[in-house]
């Protein structure tokens, strides 16, 4: 049975495979990110069953959020073409579903477990994190999470995370930690409003989470703002009143910019007996369920540029984060005990000379006590069992300062930690560089020299490759002609809106 590093490699392999036909571009970043865990290894700030490449999912996300009964199971049913969901007005299904494809044509409902104990799914021990803000909680994991199986081929190499109803105030401390996991972690994100609640305002605590928390954050253009069922005000004698009243409510909670769409699902709309009106919800709703498919279909660019960005900050804050707050450490530690050693020598050396002179030991410059000529007459080891003794005792006391400044530098360093959250373990790598075999006037941490910071520098020129790479491959800003190997695009929303309501047929 391989070890746990043996694994973790074995996982990189397989990731490497699969992208070498997938999108080479990726590949190269595995590769890059390789070179960042070498780098890790050395100076202790990663263990080697462990990389930085399993902390971010390789499969392209797509998240669903929303309030209750916002028709979010009844979307995912609609876009899949398969009824997975359970769908209804009230809460039907309060934890996070985790959809991934299955050519099994029965689904299947696997326990949160399988998710939270295989690190290819983006709750890889999860527990761990809800454990930590809800104590007693991350034994339930199968009480927040649950994975289920689809054949639809509109699911294949993708992920699509279906959230329970967000009611912020009744929301646990747990499943508002997954939710912004799942959140920061995804490619793209469907936020879900009910058009059946004509008063948004009184969800003012619900619109500050799902909107305002979302809108200042560097990738907030990955969210999609969407007034589902839309339907139901058709028969209003001025439906543009609801659609309104959301508006007003989402830009007192910041959202003045940016994309909101309205749409009902077609399978299980209210009839509209007005021809004209049925019409134009029809030609507005087909519109916009095109665009919402379109980026669905297309999140895999997204996720292509998501991971090139997470190996980007992963770099950049390894060599601009991690190693100069280790770096800084270390040197607190070695000050504190140099510092320390020299008040100790200065102290006894003080003493040393008060008691000797007091006690008539020196004659002129010469230390010649009566102790020193008894203890070499009588014993002839006795010279070299004092110096033997002194020194023992030196080197004694040298490391137990070695231990107790390191434990005195270990607070500063864990709120530092707490507060930048830098990658890899810097409590670790901070024992590994003050152990006891560490000199102490080395003043850099173990395995960082200019032949890493030039390896970690690499990456991050490789990066900027990376996307020049990607936008030739998406765009084609010079005019040529197409290669073959481009990637295909489809460009009509009303087609990828078409073969959905075909397989839902």
């Amino acid at each position: 049975m391989p070890s746990t590093a043996e694994a973790v490699q074995q996982r990189m392999q397989e990731l490497e495979s699969h992208l070498e036909q997938e999108n080479p571009v990726l590949l190269s970043a595995v590769q890059s990110f390789r070179a960042i865990d070498r780098v890790a290894y050395g100076t202790g700030l990663l263990e080697t069953n462990q990389s930085f490449a399993t902390q971010i999912p390789w499969w392209p996300l797509i998240s669903i959020l929303g309030t209750f009964s916002a028709g979010k199971s009844t979307f995912i049913n609609f876009f899949l073409g398969q009824k997975l969901q359970r769908t209804g007005n009230q809460a039907v299904d309060d934890r996070f579903t985790v959809i991934v494809y299955s050519p099994e044509k029965v689904s299947h409902s696997l326990p949160g477990v399988s998710l939270d104990s295989d690190p290819r799914f983006p709750f890889y021990q999860m527990s761990h994190d809800i454990e930590q803000v809800a104590g007693g909680e991350g034994k339930r994991i199968d009480a927040y999470l649950q994975l289920k199986t689809s054949c639809s081929e509109r699911l294949r190499g993708k992920i699509i995370i279906d959230s329970p109803g967000f009611d912020a105030d009744a929301q646990r401390t747990g499943i508002l930690r997954i939710s912004d996991h799942m959140i920061g972690l995804s490619d793209l994100v469907l936020v879900f409003f009910d058009a059946r609640h004509p008063e948004p305002g009184a969800m003012r605590d619900t619109l500050k989470h799902l909107v305002k928390d979302t809108i200042h954050r560097a990738d907030s253009g990955k969210f999609l703002y969407i007034l589902n069922q839309l339907d139901t005000a058709a028969n209003e004698d001025n439906p543009e009143d609801v659609v309104a009243a959301w508006l007003r409510a989402i830009g007192e909670a910041g959202l003045t910019a940016g994309r909101f769409y309205t749409i009902y699902n077609p399978e299980v709309g209210i009839p509209i007996p007005d021809e004209h009106k049925r019409k134009r919800f029809e030609k507005k709703r087909d519109e916009d369920l095109g665009e919402i498919f379109l980026r669905m279909e297309r999140v895999e660019i997204e996720r292509a540029y998501r991971i090139i960005a997470a190996l980007r900050e992963t770099a950049n804050a390894f060599g601009h984060q991690a190693v100069p707050l280790l770096q800084s450490a270390v040197r607190r530690w070695r000050a504190r005990t140099l510092v320390v050693d020299a008040a100790l020598i200065a102290l006894v050396a003080a003493f040393f000379v008060y008691w000797s002179i007091n006690a008539g030991h020196w004659v002129g410059l010469s230390y010649e006590p009566a102790w020193l000529e008894v203890l070499t007459s009588h014993y002839t080891w006795g010279h070299d069992a004092l110096i033997g003794t002194l020194i023992a005792l030196a080197i004694g006391t040298h490391f137990t300062v070695r231990k107790l400044a390191a434990m005195s530098v270990e607070p500063w360093l864990r709120k530092q930690v707490a507060r930048k959250n830098p990658p890899g373990n810097l409590m670790s790598a901070f024992k590994k560089n003050t152990r006891f075999y560490r000199p102490v006037i080395i003043g850099r941490p173990i395995g960082w020299s200019s032949k890493t910071r030039t390896q970690i520098n690499e990456v991050l020129q490789n990066c900027e490759n990376f996307v020049q790479t990607l936008n030739e491959r998406y765009t084609n800003p010079k005019g040529l002609k197409e290669s073959p190997h481009k990637a295909h695009l489809p460009d009509d929303p009303a087609a990828v809106l078409g073969r959905t309501e075909h397989s839902a047929a």
